[in-house]
């Protein structure tokens, strides 16, 4: 019985190890070797280093017309739409016509530190000019750079922190249009202000393709709105049709001077529709929307490093419209020719 038991207990020890080998002969495979490219960081695009960056642009106006807040608007347009809505806050001054009033607002700009000023006309860039040699400038609203800054031998880019967009519509073609549209006139009056260094680069530029085309110029030159009227006066009576250039004051005062020569039943020829649409008959005009639009376009490389501006060329608008006022030429029996889009509004 005791031999029974014996070999009964050394069978289930047996048993026993057998299955604990079992057990300890049960393995897994290594894990599969890895593509190391599978194990590191993904790759990523590189970090743009504009992203969530805020700016600060500060803007001068010359003065509240049609055409100054066309451009202004663009500007602000374009920004917000190539750099974001939030992305740019806005210091602005409007001088309303005070060209002391210019030199005030962008002294203001410059002392809080500004990333770029906009000078929307003549004023606020030789304000501009002369407070700053490092806060990078744009212009817009500019007929000519070399006149408003005093440039000599102007290949076209300033060369240091200012540049911008040029409003000088073709002066040889506004000329034509006067040929053709009043090709029996004899006399021709330039009527501007005479302190509005662009306004008498353009009426000294016209006079000599008026003249070639066998009209006899004058010019009739204002100071300020104070005089605007009676100078205005005295230009219909010695005019068979009245030249206006892109002059400011007279596009603030539009009103004051078609009381004049819609009384006194003398057409004007205007050098861009702002002031055609309030005293003219008829212009060859760029889009002041579209130039302001083009200017925020160079202020979003300059603010984000993608330019510089001291290599930066004056841009200028590429495309311009004849137009005519319906109401003023159907006051004064006006026709106009089939290729003249009428101003709206």
């Amino acid at each position: 019985m005791k031999k029974i038991l014996a070999i009964l207990l050394a069978a289930m020890m047996l048993l026993a190890l057998a299955a604990c080998g079992t057990t300890n002969d049960t393995t897994t495979e290594p894990p599969a070797a890895t593509d190391p490219a599978e194990t590191e960081p993904a790759a990523t695009e590189p970090a743009d280093d504009t992203a969530g960056e805020t700016y600060v642009v500060g803007i001068c106006q010359q003065m509240t017309h049609v055409a100054l807040d066309a451009a202004t608007q663009g500007f602000k347009d374009a920004l917000a739409e190539l750099l974001g809505a939030d992305a740019v806050t806005y210091e602005e001054g409007n001088a309303g016509g005070d060209q002391n009033n210019c030199v005030t607002i962008v002294d203001g700009l410059v002392s809080e530190g500004v990333d770029l000023i906009l000078a929307n006309a003549t004023w606020p860039l030789q304000a501009a000019a002369s407070a700053t040699g490092e806060i990078p400038v744009l212009g817009t609203s500019i007929t000519d750079y070399a006149t408003a800054l005093n440039l000599e031998d102007w290949t076209g880019t300033i060369g240091n922190n200012i540049s911008g967009t040029s409003d000088l519509a073709p002066l040889d073609e506004q000329a034509a249009m006067i040929q053709e549209l009043f090709p029996d006139a004899e006399t021709v009056g330039l009527l501007y202000c005479s302190g509005e260094a662009n306004s008498v680069y353009q009426i000294e530029t016209i006079r000599g393709y008026l003249e070639d085309m066998g009209y006899t110029c004058e010019a009739y030159a204002f100071t300020d709105v104070n005089d605007l009227s009676s100078v205005t006066q005295t230009a219909c009576d010695g005019s068979d049709v009245i030249y206006i250039p892109t002059d400011n004051t007279a596009a603030a005062n539009t009103e004051t001077i078609a009381n004049v020569v819609l009384a006194a039943g003398v057409p004007v020829v205007a050098g861009e529709s702002g002031i055609c649409s309030g005293c003219g008959v008829a212009t060859l005009s760029i889009d002041y929307y579209d130039l302001g639009y083009t200017t925020g376009e160079m202020a979003a490389k300059i603010l984000t490093g993608e330019a510089d501006v001291t290599t930066m060329a004056v841009q200028y608008a590429p495309n311009v419209t004849k137009m005519y006022n319906a109401a003023n030429c159907e006051a004064l029996g006006l026709t106009m020719p089939e290729d003249y889009v009428a101003i709206e509004g």
